[in-house]
């Protein structure tokens, strides 16, 4: 006797079955997006200057968490006119090494191997010289925050302080600080080689932030932080500077507003 197929009473199995199938390649469909849209990003070449191409550093490279000793520290020397060493009092960062780092074959900027250290880009500027430095760091590790963990938390005014190997100290006052979605961080790279006040020299650091993507192994945003040198004749405290700058934001915003009416 031929078997008869009851579409009546398996029509409600077929209709899910069809739904979650549906599901399924959507789901697929969705990581291999992600996949091939943050790969294209992370691979993109992001302009720093009209000579130089730089991309950010890329955070799935291994990392080092062993804890950098004061015996590390002080058997750390570089020349004369380069950075030594970085301290952000706010944030706990006491003398963090600074390290020469370059662009490697892929065009990316190099980070320092080990989470508490961060990269000086050797060819921008030196402390002192009137430039714009460039420093990187990293977020964190597998287990442990990294030197730049609480970058975000800096606001306008915040001081960072830069040693030279010649043991003279520069100090940065903050007056940018944002973080960025990996998407839109192409046009900020070209923005951290400039000063944000013409004519001063500037210290910009960047750090990856935001969430994590398991899939590209890397954090979705960056934070760009850029500061400027405080006259080294003024003992200007945090409080001052920023007073300082409110001032000056406040004048520069009246001055628009003036060249709008005329």
């Amino acid at each position: 006797m031929a078997l008869r197929f009851n579409w009546k009473k398996n029509l409600p199995k077929i209709i899910w079955g069809i739904i979650l199938l549906i599901l399924i390649i959507c789901l697929i469909k969705i990581k291999v997006w992600e996949n091939n849209y943050y790969a294209e990003k992370e691979g993109s070449v992001r302009a720093v200057s009209a000579n130089n191409a730089i991309a950010p550093a890329d955070t799935s490279e291994d990392v080092n968490e062993e804890d950098v000793t004061e015996a590390d520290k002080l058997a750390y020397k570089v020349a004369p006119n380069k950075p030594r060493f970085l301290s952000i009092e706010k944030l706990g960062i006491d003398r963090a090494r600074v390290l020469e780092v370059a662009i490697n074959n892929s065009g990316r900027l190099q980070t320092p191997a080990s989470i508490f250290d961060v990269g000086w880009y050797r060819s921008s500027g030196k402390p002192g010289e009137g430039g714009v430095m460039l420093i990187d760091g990293h977020n964190g590790g597998p287990t442990k925050e990294g030197v730049f963990k609480h970058l975000p938390e800096l606001e306008n005014g915040d001081i960072i302080t830069i040693e030279r190997g010649d043991g003279k100290f520069f100090r940065y006052a903050v007056v940018e600080n944002q973080e960025v979605p990996l998407a839109q961080a192409d046009a900020m790279m070209a923005k951290m080689m400039t000063t944000p006040e013409a004519g001063k020299e500037s210290l910009s650091l960047i750090t990856c932030t935001g969430a994590w993507s398991q899939v590209q192994q890397t954090y979705l945003s960056r934070q760009f932080l850029r500061a400027v040198k405080v006259d080294e004749n003024t003992n200007y405290t945090t409080v001052e500077i920023k007073n300082e700058l409110k001032e000056k934001r406040e004048a520069d915003a009246k001055k628009a507003e003036e060249n709008k009416s005329e």
